[in-house]
């Protein structure tokens, strides 16, 4: 089993303090800050964790995520990297299924959205096999209802089963 999501996970923790607390990412709106609060929630807060994908939940969601935002930043980032023993998001398989894209687009979020970022950081060919994978699969999900077959990329096809 491949642990490339608790590598990530502490690698977006590392750039996170690097950065600081208060930087535009890539998801409009959100500061680096925000990010972090969003990340915790996910693995720390069950509770409003659905109104993430379920829009009818998304106030009290957002609710909760300002207000782990107000958390001081050391502590923020080290809830990102250090989820708690509870969470299932952080055991071993069900964390690679989780988190695996979810914590690389977000560093990616952070990266990019750097002055002065000029290309993609190289990765370890398994862990870019693993997310074109990942791709491939919820691909399949989020794009099963397209009248269409959708290239994700050049390396993965999604096609519409009739």
């Amino acid at each position: 089993m491949t642990a490339f999501a608790r590598s990530e996970r502490l690698a977006l923790g590392e750039t996170l303090r690097a950065v600081g607390p208060d930087v535009p990412t890539l998801c409009e709106g959100w500061l680096t800050r925000d990010l972090a609060a969003h990340l915790v929630l996910r693995e720390s807060r069950p509770d409003p964790a659905p109104g993430i994908v379920v829009s009818a939940l998304a106030g009290r969601t957002a609710r909760v995520q300002r207000s782990l935002a107000q958390l001081s930043w050391p502590q923020l980032v080290d809830r990102v990297q250090h989820p708690p023993f509870w969470s299932p998001l952080s055991w071993g398989p069900l964390e690679e299924a989780a988190n695996l894209s979810e914590h690389f687009v977000h560093h990616e979020d952070v990266l990019r959205a750097q002055p002065g970022w000029v290309q993609p950081r190289p990765i370890d060919p398994a862990y870019e096999q693993a997310l074109w994978s990942a791709v491939a699969s919820h691909g399949r999900l989020l794009f099963r209802r397209s009248p269409v077959p959708t290239t994700l990329g050049s390396r993965s096809t999604v096609s519409r089963r009739t």
